[in-house]
């Protein structure tokens, strides 16, 4: 289970099991998936930039928000993902729950712009997002609940236990807990080399984000995966370029000796276009993170305990618990909810079971309360 737990503690899950960096992804036949983008628009109401002071500058914080009534749902997503990775959850929570969310691209990722984006470190991760509370909603904020999702987890309750958010009203953290944490981050450079660096198009991460089990939803895939890629500033065509997707994911077709030649032919014109083509690559470069790794997740499970508000813990598996957690839980200091048939993005991979058991706690706990006509 360890290895599984490899778990792009950062981002998503890792490789599936078995599955070697650079081995072939083998589809088999079926009817052509749909893997062009879908934009923000289609789950978000509002996208907007946020200026907050920062030494003498203005940082911005990319921003998507839904809802005009009931507690905000502030939303924060796992390591080299984005905001639009919460964007399915937006559209079913919100028809669920009288709520606001309000989604950011943290501090180096997606489309926010800060002077400083290399300092990844708990503590500045945490003063962004009291940061942005302030400058959205001023010195009376409304009740907030902050829920967070893997590196995004780890930062709610940093965020929480420094009391950066006066009006906190719960914190919900999902899939990540300070052991098995911990004991992935050795392997983390591992997954992360064994990922594609470039792609020929953004249709083509979504293809691999998918096809490699890093997001099993493909709906999901194809609107947060355009807030994981950009464009290569400079065409990348010299010899260290590393193989594109399109060498990693290869359709099963039938065997016959004219399909495999036209095969062969039009794999050798697709790594020709490759080389014309502007290719896209990852927003942020998560190995250069690795220092602040440790600081994200060391002590996390006692900060999440000693935080007095309300607090749900989502996880896709049992065996994510560790002794602290195992403890509290058997003290009843947190409600906790296993998910299973998903991977570690559980809230792309189960939007509906996500905001389900999320819109049940905030009910009971009276901080909202379902839409007429709902459940």
């Amino acid at each position: 289970m360890e290895k599984q737990l490899h778990l792009n503690l950062l981002a998503s899950k890792p490789p599936m099991a078995g599955l070697q960096s650079g081995s072939k992804i083998r589809m088999g036949p079926g009817r052509k998936r749909d893997f062009t983008p879908l934009p923000w628009s289609q789950y978000f109401e509002t996208m907007e930039d946020v200026e907050v002071e920062n030494d003498n500058s203005k940082d911005t914080f990319r921003i998507y928000s839904s809802g005009s009534h009931g507690p905000v749902l502030m939303l924060l997503h796992g390591g080299g993902h984005s905001a639009l990775s919460w964007a399915v959850f937006t559209s079913v929570i919100c028809s669920r729950i009288n709520c606001r969310v309000v989604a950011m691209d943290l501090r180096g990722h997606g489309d926010t712009k800060v002077k400083n984006p290399d300092d990844l470190s708990a503590e500045t991760m945490a003063k962004d997002i009291g940061k942005v509370v302030e400058a959205l909603y001023g010195e009376n904020p409304p009740p907030i609940m902050i829920i967070g999702h893997s590196m995004g987890g780890a930062i709610a309750v940093h965020t929480a236990a420094s009391n950066h958010v006066p009006s906190l009203l719960g914190l919900c953290v999902i899939d990540v807990v300070e052991g098995t944490a911990m004991d992935a981050l050795n392997s983390m450079q591992n997954f992360l080399r064994s990922r594609p660096k470039t792609f020929k198009s953004v249709e083509n991460a979504i293809e691999w984000s998918v096809k490699s089990g890093q997001i099993r939803n493909i709906e999901s895939a194809r609107v947060s995966m355009v807030g994981q890629v950009k464009k290569c500033e400079e065409p990348l065509s010299s010899p260290g370029v590393s193989k594109s997707i399109s060498e990693g994911i290869i359709e099963e077709e039938e065997e016959d000796e004219e399909g495999g030649e036209s095969n062969h032919k039009r794999k050798k014109e697709d790594d020709q276009e490759i080389k014309k083509e502007c290719l896209y690559t990852w927003r942020i470069e998560l190995s250069k993170t690795e220092k602040y790794w440790e600081g994200w997740f060391k002590g996390l499970s006692s900060l999440f305990l000693t935080c007095s508000v309300p607090k749900l813990l989502l996880l896709a598996g049992v065996d994510r618990l560790d002794k602290d957690l195992t403890i509290g839980q058997m003290q009843g200091k947190f409600q906790m909810q296993v998910l299973p048939q998903c991977g570690h993005a559980v809230h792309e991979d189960a939007p509906e079971k996500v905001a389900d058991a999320l819109a049940t706690f905030m009910v009971r706990h009276k901080f909202t309360e379902f839409k007429e006509g709902f459940p």
